[in-house]
């Protein structure tokens, strides 16, 4: 795909940072889809005073946790069996570990968008391979 194809596709959406206690604060979340990036979508959490904090997490991975428990590791989107309007997201770093409810159908919807930037199973069609061999040697050598 040339150049002037890629878009970008953004949603604006709220997730509930869930304390042990129960407790519930919301947070601002930027979810973001870039078609030279197929694979992945991008969350920044605008996290008050303290700044933004970004993750990036496979397509795929926010799909699958839609419907079953998925991930291991840093990230797993699990479904609530007791409440199908809704997912949590645990994330993990060395620096700690969040857990956020979020709502499914926003989720989705925000999927469904990507999907029609770039159908699932197409991803590899919108990439290029000189482009992020180049990307990836000017980073290594920064």
């Amino acid at each position: 795909m040339t150049s002037q194809n890629h878009k970008t596709i953004r949603s604006n959406v709220v997730f509930d940072l869930t304390a042990p206690a129960g407790v519930r604060s919301p947070v601002w979340v930027e979810l973001r889809y870039e078609s030279r990036e197929p694979y992945a979508v991008n969350m920044s959490f605008h996290a008050g005073m303290t700044g933004q904090i970004d993750w990036v997490i496979a397509r795929d991975l926010l799909a699958d946790g839609l419907i079953v428990a998925s991930g291991e590791g840093d990230v797993q989107i699990i479904p609530q069996p007791d409440n199908h309007e809704l997912v949590i997201i645990a994330l993990s770093s060395p620096s700690g570990q969040a857990a956020f409810e979020a709502h499914a159908a926003e989720l989705a919807d925000f999927l469904d968008e990507t999907y029609d930037v770039v159908a699932p199973g197409d991803e590899h069609k919108w990439m290029s391979i000189d482009e992020e061999l180049s990307r990836l040697l000017q980073n290594d050598l920064h």
